[in-house]
């Protein structure tokens, strides 16, 4: 029986919150984590690079079972919960380590337990909302999380000002709390744990006839749309994860007392932008086309990295950071919906997302660790540009092979997920 309007409410005022505190939470130290051991640990950037891609590798390890950890338990607000505890002991514990296999270690474990949470709050949200809703209520969900990453690089801006760099953590310790008591708020009861993993009501006895389905990576071998937007993904944060990160390490060899400040600047002004922009996909994504508005964040990042390379100006930097707002912005609110346009009545939503999010985390893992010897080697200048060619190769990808999975060209949405994953 579907919850009651009251418990509806009340479960989509705790989704808000959640968002809202796990923004700083589900990512770690993030980017504050290269200006800490930059300046603070005197690391040179290559050394920051590899122990970014080792946490990232680790995260790509645990990405595909933590989606289908999503699609099998019924738990999944705990799951959450015990994952926010470990990502933040982890970085908590980061100012008592000096030497690189602690640290390195210290930031996979976060990175493998932060990755739960992509996958599980996109599921809570479809078992909740249903997938007629799913668009909107993920422009929301984004819009709350980006929110809380404004709020969040502000505060830690003027406490870094304050009290140097190590402020940060005191601020993840807050948030973390806030989080897990916004978790616990949704009420069980309102999450369709069926409707959750991408199987509709009158789908459900079809697909668990189809037994041992094949998971994780298989699916990106037997649906070639997705296998498409999955390289299509890998390629945009090979181009983009390592642009903010290379930002911060200019602002932070600027000014070392600014640098915390300065990149709290970037992620704030970034973040909001970020959050008309998820309202732009929620209202409109399903009006317009799903492929083109993922097609409009990829082309923001070419021309992010030719601007970056024209002026070490700090109010530069921070202001060519917006355009990172409209890029992320729309590609954090469309890739959980163009999944789930392909994985409709499968059953394996979530399996997939962890799919996707792998290859998306194999690109990031990729990029900090070439931007890295780029900047060693070549310079900035040289990394910025690296990382625009990517980008390009991206935008070429999706025009030409990528086919539009949602909206006024999509007449029926389960057209494509049916045939993409064979009976067996």
């Amino acid at each position: 029986m579907s919850p009651d309007e009251t418990t509806t409410r009340r479960a989509s005022r705790a989704l808000d919150a959640a968002n809202f505190f796990l923004a700083d939470v589900r990512d770690g130290l993030g980017p504050y984590l290269a200006i800490y051991l930059l300046t603070e640990q005197k690391w040179d950037e290559a050394s920051i690079g590899v122990v970014m891609s080792l946490a990232t590798i680790a995260g790509i390890v645990a990405q595909t079972p933590a989606g289908a950890l999503v699609d099998a338990v019924r738990a999944k607000r705990m799951i959450m919960i015990a994952a926010a505890i470990v990502v933040t002991a982890a970085s908590l514990a980061l100012p008592l380590m000096s030497s690189f296999w602690p640290v390195a270690i210290s930031q996979s474990i976060a990175n493998g337990a932060g990755v739960i949470f992509a996958p599980a709050i996109a599921a809570v949200s479809l078992g909740i909302v249903g997938a007629r809703a799913f668009t909107a209520r993920i422009g929301r969900n984004e819009t709350f999380n980006h929110a809380g990453n404004a709020v969040g690089a502000v505060i830690a801006g003027a406490a870094a000002y304050a009290l140097g760099p190590s402020a940060v953590f005191y601020l993840m310790a807050v948030t973390s709390a806030g989080s897990l008591i916004s978790v616990l708020a949704i009420p069980e009861r309102a999450i369709d744990h069926d409707v959750a993993r991408g199987l509709s009501h009158q789908k459900e006895g079809a697909a668990h006839d189809q037994g041992d389905q094949p998971s994780g990576l298989g699916i990106l071998l037997t649906c070639r749309p997705l296998l498409i937007f999955a390289i299509c993904v890998a390629l945009f944060h090979l181009a983009n994860a390592a642009m903010l990160p290379l930002v911060g390490q200019k602002l932070a060899l600027q000014d070392k007392n600014l640098g915390t400040s300065l990149m709290s600047a970037c992620i704030a002004a970034a973040q909001l932008v970020m959050v008309p922009m998820a309202l732009l996909v929620g209202a409109r994504a399903d009006r317009w086309g799903h492929k083109r508005f993922f097609l409009a964040a990829l082309l923001i990042l070419p021309l992010r990295a030719v601007l970056y390379t024209l002026s070490d100006d700090k109010a530069w930097l921070v202001g060519v950071q917006l355009l990172d707002g409209v890029g992320a912005g729309i590609f954090g609110a469309i890739m959980p919906v163009i999944v789930a346009d392909l994985m409709r009545g499968t059953g394996r939503f979530n399996v997939a997302q962890g799919a996707v999010i792998t290859a998306q985390s194999i690109g990031a893992a990729l990029s900090t660790a070439m931007a890295g010897l780029v900047v060693v080697h070549g310079g900035y200048g040289a990394a910025f540009l690296t990382l625009g060619g990517t980008a390009a190769l991206a935008v070429i990808v999706c025009w030409l092979l990528l086919p539009e999975t949602g909206g006024t060209e999509a007449a029926h949405p389960n057209a494509t997920a049916a045939p993409a994953i064979p009976a067996e």
